[in-house]
């Protein structure tokens, strides 16, 4: 038999070697393969041989290599205890220390029966770098093994480390205390007395502040994340740590930075002197203003949590707008973050440079930037009353450039204009309607049909100007046909003797030939509104809107957290418990599903009392019979019902049909064309002209086959009369 060859077989050969050097240039081997993700895993026995050895960069890639394959070869793990039991006993402390962190790292089952004991011994170790190790170690147990961390009282020893004289160590405690604390407090079933939570005491509070000053950057930012969660008992408290945490501003990592501010933040809400409120807002000015100069990346980063800084201290930078005047060299995204800052910062005093500086924008080559600058003055003019007029000006002079797309975002920044400021600038409407012909984009023209419809009374032409919207209803996309509808009952509402013919034409075109759901049934609601009730139809149609604003966004206790830049609260995109986000894809259980079948069989069940919400027929149904879904006979005692509600149907589709009973005799049922007899219009609105709402709904070629076919007709003929339908 010929001998196995290839690159795996040569690395094993080597890893046998007699020679040191030899088998460790072959392990690092192993490592290349490995990282550029070639299988190596059927070399884990004879890298396991290399494990014990006095050469500590040989034991750190034995380890690396480890940690990758542990998942797919757990049985081999095993084999490795021994060594890794005997490393934590081992003289070296950065032995020591890596066995335990590498232990605390495979997340193997059969490992963490081993890890208890090697895990007190160090905890208790007589060196600090080992300590430290060992504490992030009782985190990751607990991610894996809650119950076997209470049980050997890991959590005891951590929180007595927290008094260790080594600043590293009590930052590396809190930083796990913290992890379990967020994992058992995600837990449905968590009490206020789960030993797993982690309450920053008064006395737990004076030695993390004794820590901060003297520990690494990461650590500081843990002990500063902790520090935020803590409720200060009276302002004098509140003070003292705002005073102990300022010096954190002066830290050259912008996360340290950033971890500050966030606690000053917090704790100012409980600090009474105005004198120290100024001094701590003009301190937190400059480092925040010192992160705009790092790399665009980081630079972004700082400008989303100065964002949500400013909502709610715009005071912070208040002087400072220039700071964020964009760059030719800055990124877009970059540019757009600090056009919302910018607004934010705007003011009586700034607001003529801002806008001097947003005109100069609008002339980017950026087709992007310019549209967010033109957004941008919008705002401004929405957040500043006296500086309204000045904004209309410049988007005036914007339009006149006849620029396609800047004509575009003006009038769509104008439609928030004119719902913050309702009759104030309607000189203006003639210029927007005269830029009728530029518009090819939905949002664009969704905004002047609203305009137009919002103040059809006072433009002369109206129904001209919206029945060139009609006459391409169906061609349009579907939010200009919405606010085509919307725009044509409130012009009728307006003026019901002059649109007669285009509000009844819109509702045809929107009832028959439209093919969007939504379109439709807004027309099916208006139209009954109209020919029922014109007065629930203007208080419907013509309502008082609520006053719109710059949003805001209340996450001042993420800043400095990842949440704090997607500006959404973690909850929407980490999973929660032990498994983390993986929790967001995995499925419900047996007995959710179980629940969720009872759960519809009840709802059908409750249909024999429900009223029919598809009948639109005025006419009563006949007396102690029951319509639409009420009339359908549940036949809940069937073997199928009881198999589907106990979750062992084979076929559940077929059971679920069978659950219900054959249909009995009915009395001839309305015609289709009743389906609409309440949208006739009444007198006071038809009045007897042509293309009065009066006139009736076309019976629709689909209601009609419906009507017509027979249950006898569909057993001789179901394909036949299932094609008819269409």
């Amino acid at each position: 038999m010929a001998p196995r060859k290839g690159e795996n077989y040569e690395l094993s050969v080597d890893l046998h070697s007699e020679y040191r050097e030899k088998r460790k240039d072959a392990i690092k081997r192993v490592i290349a393969s490995m990282t550029v993700g070639k299988d190596v895993s059927g070399l884990f026995p004879d890298v396991l041989m290399n494990m014990q050895t006095d050469d500590l960069e040989q034991k750190k890639l034995v380890y690396l290599y480890l940690m990758n394959y542990a998942k797919t070869q757990p049985e081999l793990v095993i084999l490795a205890v021994n060594t890794f039991v005997k490393d934590s006993d081992d003289p070296n402390p950065l032995v020591r220390a890596l066995a335990i962190r590498t232990m605390g790292v495979l997340r193997a089952e059969k490992i963490i029966d081993y890890l208890c004991d090697p895990l007190q011994k160090c905890l208790r170790d007589e060196n600090p770098y080992v300590r430290k190790t060992a504490a992030l170690c009782v985190a990751k147990l607990y991610d894996l093994r809650p119950e076997l961390v209470i049980d050997n009282g890991f959590l005891e020893q951590l929180h007595e480390m927290i008094s260790d004289s080594n600043p590293m160590v009590v930052a590396n405690t809190v930083a796990a205390l913290t992890d379990i604390h967020i994992a058992a407090s995600s837990q449905p079933s968590s009490s206020p007395n789960d030993p797993a939570l982690f309450p920053i005491s008064a006395s737990v509070l004076s030695k993390l502040l004794i820590a901060l000053n003297e520990c690494s950057e990461w650590g500081r930012v843990a002990i500063l994340n902790a520090l935020a969660r803590y409720v200060a008992q009276d302002d004098k408290e509140s003070e003292h740590i705002c005073e102990r945490v300022v010096p954190q501003f002066q830290h050259v990592n912008g996360s340290v930075v950033l971890a500050a501010v966030k606690v000053i933040m917090i704790h100012m809400r409980g600090v009474r002197r105005e004198d120290l409120i100024k001094q701590l807002v003009r301190k937190m000015a400059p480092p925040l203003v010192t992160l705009l100069s790092s790399p665009p990346e980081v630079q972004w980063v700082a400008l989303r949590n100065i964002n949500l800084l400013l909502q709610k201290r715009p005071d912070i930078l208040s002087n400072e707008m220039r700071v964020f005047f964009c760059k030719y060299n800055d990124p877009l995204y970059v540019k757009v973050e600090k056009l919302d800052i910018m607004v934010r910062l705007a003011g009586d005093n700034n607001v003529d440079a801002l806008l001097s500086e947003l005109k100069e924008y609008a002339s980017e080559v950026d087709v992007d930037f310019v549209r967010k600058s033109i957004k941008a003055i919008g705002q401004t003019a929405v957040k500043i009353d006296s500086a309204a007029e000045r904004c209309v000006h410049v988007l005036l002079e914007l339009i006149d450039t006849r620029v396609s797309y800047v004509v575009q975002e003006a009038v769509v920044v104008m439609r928030d204009i004119f719902r913050k400021y309702p009759s104030t600038y309607e000189g203006i409407i003639p210029t927007l309607c005269a830029n009728l012909d530029e518009l090819d984009e939905p949002e664009a023209k969704a905004s002047l049909i609203w305009i137009i419809g919002e103040y059809a009374n006072k433009i002369d032409n109206a129904d001209e100007l919206l029945g060139i919207f009609v006459d391409t209803f169906t061609e349009e996309s579907y939010p200009v046909q919405l606010q085509t509808l919307t725009a044509v009952v409130k012009l009728f509402l307006k003026k019901p003797d002059s649109s007669q013919g285009i509000v009844q034409r819109v509702l045809n075109t929107a009832t028959k030939d439209c093919d969007s759901p939504d379109v439709r049934d807004r027309a099916y609601i208006y139209w009954r509104l109209l020919s029922t009730d014109p007065g629930a139809a203007k208080a419907v149609v013509l309502a008082q809107r609520p006053p719109i604003s710059i949003p805001r966004t209340t996450l001042l206790g993420e800043v400095s957290s990842l949440a704090s830049v997607y500006h959404k609260p973690e909850e929407t995109f980490v999973g929660k418990g032990r498994v983390g986000a993986d929790s967001l894809q995995r499925k419900t259980d047996a007995s959710d599903d179980r629940f969720s079948t009872q759960k519809a069989f009840q709802t059908v069940a409750a249909g024999q009392q429900a009223e029919n919400l598809l009948d639109f027929d005025d006419t009563p149904a006949v007396e102690g019979r029951p319509s639409g879904l009420a009339a359908t006979e549940v036949l809940s005692h069937t073997p199928a019902a009881a198999s589907l509600l106990a979750g062992t149907s084979s076929n559940p589709l077929d059971d679920l049909v069978s659950i219900f009973g054959a249909p009995t005799a009915a009395p001839p049922s309305a015609s289709p064309h009743d389906i609409f007899n309440g949208l006739a219009m009444n007198n006071g609105f038809s009045s007897g002209a042509t293309g009065s709402l009066g006139s009736p709904v076309t019976q629709s070629p689909l209601v009609a086959n419906i009507a017509n076919v027979s249950p006898r007709s569909n057993q001789q003929q179901p394909q036949e009369d299932l094609l008819g339908l269409f």
